[in-house]
């Protein structure tokens, strides 16, 4: 039997508000626990309100909202199918010749349909959003003096120190940015007056300072210098470093390639970016993945009854979609496995264990 249209859009548009729902009971969950967690960082932060708190709470809502979304559509999902199986239209339609996977490929039409629609639309605002949340949090509650940024003409970054600010540039570096090549030091006194520069072949960071090789001293007010090595103040440590780079949500779908290239040629590791990049290809192949999941717990419910070992089902599955997503994930940074492997390998493991399990309820 062909499955209708009209029964087709019925059931996908059924599936379609359980799950949009189910996602709303998330983000509303998220934004309570990300403000109460930022009430708690800004307590003691000077010139932080309740006011900028709550929007930074809701700027980073999208990010975290991502997230969770295949288990809004692994709950969601199961709902819709209970519900149905709950009002008999999943028996009559049975009854009628409709098997399982007739039954579940609006669901999977939608899910797909949606995963599109977050890599294409969702996350670029959402990572815009991010981007302004990390300002923030940097400005107002880490009060970082310094920035990093990576762009075609190697790395950027500023840093504070006791005589004011100065601007480093490189045109290559190392995998965490300890050690840079090409170096030129802008220096800015108070008032971002200019004080010169440094011109060094290399700098390497150490315990509070950059140590420079084969050095030029250019100040306004003294003569060309030449140094074999030179100490440069600096505030900065390892862990500024690292974390200053670009959060890989704050960088939009469509940007990440030319990131990823541009990180390259600037030697840093783009390990993580690529990773992030092949998960957001899988989103679609995920959120279908999830859709199946949820058939074979709610599937089963309607046969055998049992609600609560349906939920303890679903926790358990998401559980183990969680695990696999960060054990692959903690392998392909360690390069233990590509960075394409390393993202998809979850959505297709999980998407095979699915398959099988409704195969053998259905046909087996």
């Amino acid at each position: 039997m062909n499955l209708s249209w009209t029964l087709s859009r019925y059931l996908g548009r059924q599936f379609l508000a359980v799950t949009l729902i189910t996602f709303s009971i998330f983000l509303a969950l998220i934004f309570i626990i990300e403000l109460v967690e930022l009430l708690r960082r800004g307590a003691d932060k000077p010139g932080v309100t309740v006011s900028l708190l709550f929007s930074m709470a809701l700027l980073e809502v999208p990010r975290l909202g991502g997230r969770t979304l295949p288990f809004a559509i692994l709950f969601g999902g199961m709902a819709a199918f209970l519900r149905l199986s709950r009002n008999n239209e999943l028996i009559i339609a049975r009854a009628a010749g409709v098997s399982v996977w007739q039954f579940i490929m609006p669901a999977l039409v939608v899910a797909f349909a949606v995963g599109t629609f977050v890599v294409t639309v969702y996350n670029p605002v959402s990572s815009t959003l991010t981007t302004r949340f990390g300002q923030l949090e940097s400005k107002y509650l880490e009060q970082r003096a310094s920035f990093i940024a990576v762009s075609a003409n190697g790395l950027w970054l500023r840093q504070a120190d006791s005589n004011g600010q100065s601007v480093v540039h490189a045109q290559h570096m190392d995998g965490k940015g300890l050690k840079l090549d090409e170096v030129t030091i802008f220096l800015y006194g108070q008032g971002d007056t200019f004080l010169g520069r440094i011109d060094a072949a290399t700098a390497s960071l150490k315990p509070g300072f950059w140590q420079l090789e084969d050095v030029w001293v250019l100040m306004v007010d003294d003569q060309p210098r030449h140094f074999d090595s030179y100490r440069q103040e600096t505030s900065l440590t390892e862990s500024q470093i690292e974390e200053s780079f670009a959060r890989e949500e704050s960088i939009s779908f469509w940007e990440l390639p030319h990131f990823i290239n541009t990180a390259e040629a600037a030697g840093f590791s783009a390990r993580r970016y690529q990773i992030y990049f092949h998960q957001l290809l899988a989103t679609p192949v995920m959120l279908c993945t999830m859709v199946l999941l949820a058939a074979v717990f709610s599937m089963r419910t309607s046969r055998m009854g049992g609600l609560l070992q349906m939920v303890l089902g679903g926790i358990l599955a998401g559980f183990v979609v969680y695990f696999l997503g960060n054990l692959s994930l903690a392998l392909g940074l360690s390069g233990i496995l590509p960075a394409a492997l390393a993202a998809w390998a979850p959505s297709v493991v999980v998407m095979l264990l699915g398959l099988a399990v409704l195969f053998h309820l259905e046909d087996g």
